[in-house]
Formats: C-alpha cells, structure tokens, sequence
C-alpha cells in the first residue's frame, strides 16, 4: 500500500512547516509533536520520507557513506576512491518503544572479539538512519537512556558503542522527529531542549474541515494509488522546492541585526542557555532559504521563535508549553531597526485556505490531511497542550456534597523519597532498587540467562578451563557460545505510586488543605522526575472516588489535586478498599510496576455505621497484600488523638507526619552543605 501523500494532509501548517525546515536543515535539531490520539502525527512522519531528495551512498558500506565525502572512521573503511556507489531513496527508520541498546546503537561479536581480536560490529538503527529520518513514536514512554543515546547521537553526529573495552563509532546524522501525547506523560525539561523544534497539534473543531478529512479518508481506503495519485504533482513541487532549499540554504546571510533580534527575543522569554539561540538561527535561515530569500528577515526569526522557544521557556514540569504572541511581537517591534509589518508570503502551490487542526486520517493510527504545502506564515490555534485524560471514572458529583469548598495549594517544594522496599525488576526509573539492564554490575548471571551485557571477566574464566581440549594454539582464547556470562546489574526502577487523600470536612479546617495539597504536589513532582507511575484516589463524605486512574501523566494528578474540594465527613474504609480495588487492577495491568501507596489523612473514621472498626478491618486487608504504604499524618494543634499513627501501625506503613515530608529534608540538606550540626 502506498504511504498516504504529504500533500493531502488537511491543516496542520505549523507541523508541515517545522517537517520541512527540518529536512532542509538536519542541523536544526528535528521536530518534537505533541499531541492528542488521531490527530496524524505518525502519518504526516512516514509521507516527510518520501519527499526528500535521494542520497548516493557506496555499494559495500552498511552506514551509507558518501561517495565524495567517506566517513575515515566507518567501521567498513577505508572506502577507496573511485569505489562503485549507487542512490536510493532517503530511508525512514522507525525506532520501537521496547527497543533494546543494542537495536539502537548497535553491538559487538564477543565471541569474535575475544577469540579472534576482530571489532566485529553489528549496525544499530541509528546507522540505519544515517542521512535520512529516524522516527520515534511515543518518545515520552522511552527509556530515559536511549532518549539521552539518540539526542547525544543526533547533536554529535556520531554513534559509538563500547563492549568491555572494544568502542566502535560511525556517522550518524539524521532528522530525528519523535512524537507524543501528553496525557501519557512528559518528557523531562532537560530532553525536550535537546529538540530543536516542538509543535502542538490537536483536531479541528470545524464541521466542514472534519468532513473533508472522512472524505479523504474514505476516498484513500478504497483506492490507495489512485488517490495518491491524485496528489503525485504537489508532492513532486513540494520535494523539489526542498531540494532548492537546500541548494540555497549556505548561501543565506544572518545580519547582525538578525543575529541582535534572536538574541532578545530568547533573553526575553528567559531561556535557559545557549541551544534555544543557536536553534532559533538555524531555523530562521532555513526558512529564509525555504522562503527563496537570501537573507534572514524579521519574518524568519518570527517563524523560527515560534517553533523553537515554546518548550524551552518552562519553568515548571506542570506548566504548560507556549509562547505569548504579543510579547513576541513586542519585542520584534522593539528590536526591529525599520518598523515593517509582517511580510506576506504567498500560500505555496496547491494551498488550500482551510483551518488549522488535523484529524485522525492516515493508513495507520493517524488519519488523513491537507491538500497545502508547508505554509511559511501559517499558524495553528494556540493550543493547551496539558489536556486532562477524558477516560477518569467515579468523578465527584459535587451537586450531592454539601458544604464542600476549594482550597488550593501553598507551593511545592523538594520531597522526601519514599521507595518500595526489597529489589524489584520493573520499568527503569529513578526511585526504588531493581534488577536492570543498565547500572552498576552487583554479579554474573546463571549460565543460559542471556539478560544484561556479557560480562567479559567471567567469560573468560568460563572459557578459559576448557583452552587445552579446544586444541588452542599461540595467543588468544577459543571460545564457544556457551562461554558467554552476562552481567547482573542492579539500578532503579519506577514505581506507582498511588495518593489515596481524605478530602473530608476535618482535613480543611483551619487551612490544613493547603498545607496537604503542597506536600502532595511535591510528592508528584518527585514522581514526575523520578519517572512514576501516579494515580489519586479521593474520599469524602459517604464514598471514595477514583478522581485519576494510574497514569504517566504526573501533570494531570497535580491538575486533579490543584481542584480537588473538602468537605463532609471522612469515609476512611472506603478509601482504603477503594485503593485496594486500584492496586489489585493495577498488578494486573502492568505487573511489573511495584506499588507505593500514600495514604495522606488525620486518621478520623467517621462516615457510615462502625466506621472505626470497617476501617481498622480495611487496613487489615491492605496489610495482608504485601503493599509499601507510606502514612502521612495530616493531625494538628496541640490535642492530637494519634489516630494516623494508629492506621499506620495496622496497616504495616512508615508514619510520616505532613511536617517532614518537605520541611525536614530541606534542612537537612541545609545542615549538610553548610556543615552544621543536626
């Protein structure tokens, strides 16, 4: 089946036109696209590929080397002159979200290694993508290792592996363009600087858009070479305008008053650091390039800062991505030698004037689009980007709560870590100890137990009995396959973590709410940067409700939290089998994710007929499930009944009172830089 054309994508001019500059500027940094399911992410990716100008590469390299430019440090070189080559269209690799370190940057023959002294290397994907696009989907649910090995690689251009001593390195320099939803979780601040251009997306509200996109849909189900046949000349006009692009993209000027303007503009939105600078200037005279201008203009570095600076402006992991419009132009007004309004550039050939938003169109998860090339002036609807999850059950009915109020919360501030106790074998994280394939090696594993890297000692003691009845002659060791140790490597794992919070009457007297909801914020933002698993649990007055199922998205807990109301009396039975119910679904689910439950309370029981006594036998049953549970004691004034240290005795669980979580760390860090005495 043919790939559905770039062309025929309806909206979406600020993805097109990010793709674009991209695949004019590999340099730029590639594009990250956040956005919500259906929205033809994927789609508008795999059509990018068939676009792009065709590469000469030589007939015996396995990291297509350039004829006139050979790589003197690929594996398969030299490359003598004059070697026959051959062109072939730009490749597209696509990278799996289980993906093993070695799928991604390659690995090494040990066996040959060590018996025959040969750095027998076995290309990864990133070789594969030498020269052409490499495409991650879903690059938030990645390993945060191979996120740092791919970005690494593609600000380098260079991949290098290292078995035990033996480093390998080759080309890799390549479009990198991931894409994610937000509701699934956020990448951290630090990755999503390392991609040079973001671009939100969501689906069109426009009846008669939403119609064309079915329309095209349909047409391109029922004949897929017909219908993209249909698009074949815009697409041929738009890969030749890239392919000029290109051509002109050397010879395009960057003025000093250019040059001024993006340094105020990045200084203005209080960046941090010099990448979001660099980014800007690249992407401005692309697009001069892509424009047909020889030098960078006001327009360019308008464009250029609306792609680049929106996910490098946050100063929180919970704040939304985006830029201000009016600030930006502001300061081009005020940065801008003759005041000139913006230029208008006109659409490119076969540019339709319809609206912004995508659908889910394509032949794969994402659907269809727009019959326009990149528009240089288009752009979408300012979009939110922090989407809460449509899909929560057992919302609040807050016309049945009487009495009920909103408290919000105090700050957040640097948490207490709490870990599951014994070692586990999850998701890699940063929060408990587990079994992991990457870490410090604790030991060798079982003969016949092919996880983690060879550990290349115990190879060699292995082997090293059986030289003699192998007939080994002169140097080096004869080895077999079943020689072959691999090591035990032991690191962090990711958790759920799972806030079970009494929302009652008694937590919001005397504003205890806020200082509740600010020690929960920065658990969740601990989570967030431990890479958690997070779910949030409420109950108040007669029920418990699951106010947010576990999800990756640590954003929508601390959105759910920051609107969570109190009032009513406590149903502490009910939380606690309710949280049960969640853990007990969750094992399930997504078994090799170990739990942490935080139960966040003053320990009361007073909804419903024997309270007390249905709670202390629903801590009993937690108790008996083996769960790591944290209690956090929200009790204060100078009457205490102790009722949450109570619950935690039965429940088996560290009492913590609502003081330490943040308070208590943050001068014990103080007390340790400054060396002071506890």
């Amino acid at each position: 089946m043919r790939p559905y054309p770039f062309s025929a994508v309806v909206g979406m001019r600020d993805l097109r036109l990010a793709l674009v500059l991209s695949a004019i500027s590999p340099a730029i940094g590639g594009v990250l696209v956040r956005g919500e399911k259906g929205t033809a992410k994927s789609t508008m990716v795999r059509a990018l590929a068939g676009l792009l100008p065709g590469v000469d590469v030589l007939d015996d390299c396995r990291f297509s080397c350039d004829p006139l430019r050979p790589d003197p440090g690929c594996p398969d070189g030299p490359h003598p002159d004059g070697a026959p080559a051959n062109r072939r269209p730009a490749r597209l690799v696509e990278l799996p979200v289980g993906a093993a370190e070695d799928r991604v940057v390659g690995s090494l023959d040990l066996e040959r290694a060590l018996g025959e002294g040969v750095a027998d290397y076995q290309p990864g994907l990133l070789a594969g993508a030498h020269r052409g696009l490499l495409y991650v989907d879903e690059v938030n649910l990645l390993h945060d290792h191979l996120v740092d090995t791919l970005l690494d690689a593609a600000a380098m251009g260079r991949a290098t592996v290292e078995r035990e001593g033996v480093s390998v390195s080759h080309a890799a320099r390549f479009v990198l363009i991931g894409t994610m939803n937000p509701e699934e979780g956020e990448l951290r601040p630090q990755l999503l600087d390392r991609f040079g251009l973001t671009v939100e997306v969501t689906s069109s509200r426009a009846p008669e858009q939403r119609v064309e996109v079915v329309r095209r849909r349909l047409a391109y189900e029922s004949d897929p070479d017909g219908f993209a046949a249909g698009f074949a000349e815009a697409d041929t006009e738009l890969a030749a305008d890239i392919e000029a692009a290109q051509r002109l993209l050397p010879a395009v000027a960057l003025t000093d008053d250019a040059l001024l303007q993006i340094a105020e503009v990045c200084a203005a939105f209080e960046v941090d650091g010099m990448r979001a600078d660099i980014v800007t200037a690249r992407t401005a005279i692309a697009h001069a390039a892509w424009s047909g201008r020889d030098e960078v203009t006001t327009e360019d570095v308008r464009v250029a800062a609306r792609l680049a600076l929106p996910h490098r402006r946050r100063r929180n992991p919970f704040d939304a991505p985006g830029i201000d419009d009016e600030q930006l132009e502001q300061v081009l007004r005020d940065s801008t030698p003759e005041q000139n309004p913006p230029e208008q550039v006109p659409p490119e050939p076969g540019e339709q004037p319809s609206g912004d938003g995508p659908e889910d169109q394509g032949p794969d998860d994402d659907g269809p689009g727009s019959g326009r090339s990149p528009d240089a002036n288009g752009k979408d609807e300012p979009q939110n980007g922090k989407d809460e999850p449509r899909n929560c059950q057992d919302e609040p009915r807050n016309d049945q709560l009487a009495g009920e109020r909103t408290v919000g919360a105090d700050g957040s501030y640097r948490a207490r870590l709490f870990t599951v106790t014994g070692t586990g074998a999850g998701a890699q994280g940063r929060r408990s100890r587990a079994v992991t394939d990457t870490g410090r090696t604790v030991g060798v594993r079982p003969q016949g137990v092919r996880e983690g890297g060879p550990h290349l000692l115990a190879t060699v003691r292995a082997a090293a009995p059986h030289q003699r009845a192998r007939g080994r002659h002169g140097p080096g060791l004869v080895m077999r396959s079943q020689d072959v140790r691999y090591a035990l490597r032991e690191g962090k794992e990711g958790n759920l973590v799972l806030f079970c919070v009494d929302a009652s009457g008694s937590m919001g007297a005397r504003s205890r709410m806020g200082e509740v909801k600010s020690a929960v914020l920065s658990l969740l933002l601990d989570a967030y940067q431990r890479r958690d698993k997070v779910g949030l649990v409420t109950f108040r007055a007669a029920e418990a409700h699951v106010a947010l199922p576990p999800t990756i998205s640590v954003e929508a807990a601390a959105a759910r939290l920051e609107g969570l109301p109190t009032g009513g009396r406590t149903p502490l039975a009910e939380g606690l089998l309710r949280a049960a119910e969640v853990l007990r679904v969750e094992a399930i689910r997504d078994p090799r994710r170990r739990p942490l439950l935080v139960v966040v309370t003053d320990g009361r029981a007073t909804s419903g007929p024997d309270a007390v006594a249905r709670s202390q036998a629903a801590a009993g049953l937690l108790a008996g499930t083996g769960v790591s549970t944290v209690v956090m004691d929200c009790e204060s004034g100078r009457m205490r009944l102790g009722l949450a240290e109570e619950l935690a005795a039965r429940l088996g669980a560290e009492h913590v009172p609502l003081g330490e979580v943040t308070a208590g760390t943050l001068a014990g860090e103080v007390r340790a830089r400054t060396g002071r005495a506890a």
